[in-house]
């Protein structure tokens, strides 16, 4: 095969390709199964009364079912992509963090936990805005919007523009240190209880790469929910951040106020509130990410009859 120039099919072939492509398979099948969850851990976090359930049931009758997937399309071509280029960062770095494994051999724990952490880094960038523009359009009610006759926003477009109008650039990245802090840590756990697990559950799965679904599902649910307990109350914290627009006066100076005034007025469980919400929903999108990631991935290699590491 020469390298001079690729086409699509060399692109996959390459596993850089296939890193990519898996990735964005695994980001859509996490946001489809997971976005209901995701908008009610959004309100139960910026709120400070109700259940799960009183503020499921709230928001299906106000207003409708669709409530629960408003804001979808910002993540969903977003998250493909992010995913797509998290699964690809991750697989590079992995790798550079520990040269002595050889490419052959799985990498090793040091390597999967560094590379997930320089992941969450990078990916804290492309994430911040997103993430803005998903919390304000989740957090925005229709009742509320018309008696104070605010500009209720059609989409993700028209949120970033109003963003980008009356706070700038800086604006828009509101929240990114406090996102750093969270996606960093949490990515490190995250790539580590994957691989970890799976080995635990499928001893030896790691080198010949042929674990089933249920450890999948397993060990990327178990991922799913590590990475979120571990890093839980910034995240709260980071909701509250980005919450705050402009055109309310803000309640937050920073990332230390939010953390003294949101306990100082509603004790340390504010911290954790929604977090059964979040955990349910980590176990099921994150076994859909990395079943659906590994099984691209087999595609992938089958089609490009590249599986001549099974020989050995």
């Amino acid at each position: 095969m020469s390298h001079s120039h690729q086409t699509f099919p060399q692109f996959l072939a390459s596993s850089f390709g296939r890193e990519f492509v898996a990735g964005g398979f695994g980001g859509i099948a996490g946001i489809i199964s997971g976005y209901p969850l995701d908008t009610l851990r959004i309100r139960l976090q910026s709120s400070n009364s109700g259940s799960a359930y009183s503020i499921l049931r709230g928001v299906v009758t106000a207003e409708g079912p669709a409530a629960l997937y408003r804001g979808m399309g910002a993540p969903l071509a977003s998250v493909t992509f992010q995913n797509a280029m998290a699964f690809q960062i991750y697989a590079i770095l992995s790798r550079a963090f520990d040269s002595s494994v050889s490419a052959k051999d799985p990498p090793s724990y040091k390597g999967v936990a560094l590379g997930g952490i320089g992941t969450g880094a990078l990916q804290s960038i492309m994430l911040t805005p997103v993430e803005l523009v998903k919390i304000r359009l989740q957090l925005q009610d229709k009742g509320s919007a018309n008696l104070r006759q605010t500009v209720t926003h059609r989409g993700p477009i028209s949120v970033a523009k109003s963003i980008l109008r009356t706070e700038g650039l800086r604006g828009m990245y509101r929240g990114f240190t406090i996102t750093i802090l969270r996606d960093a840590p949490a990515h490190g756990f995250y790539f580590s209880t994957y691989e970890y697990m799976k080995e635990q559950l499928h001893p030896g799965c790691r080198k010949c790469g042929q674990e089933s679904l249920r450890t999948m599902l397993m060990a990327g649910g178990l991922a799913g929910v590590a990475s979120w307990v571990c890093c839980y109350p910034l995240d709260v914290i980071k909701t509250r951040l980005q919450a705050q627009s402009h055109s309310s006066p803000l309640k937050y100076n920073g990332i230390l106020d939010c953390f003294h005034r949101s306990v100082k007025q509603e004790g340390y469980s504010v911290l954790w509130r929604g977090l059964g919400t979040a955990v349910a929903r980590a176990f099921v999108v994150n076994g859909a990410i990395f079943s659906a990631y590994e099984i691209a991935l087999r595609c992938l290699l089958n089609s490009g009859s590249i599986q001549t590491e099974d020989a050995v």
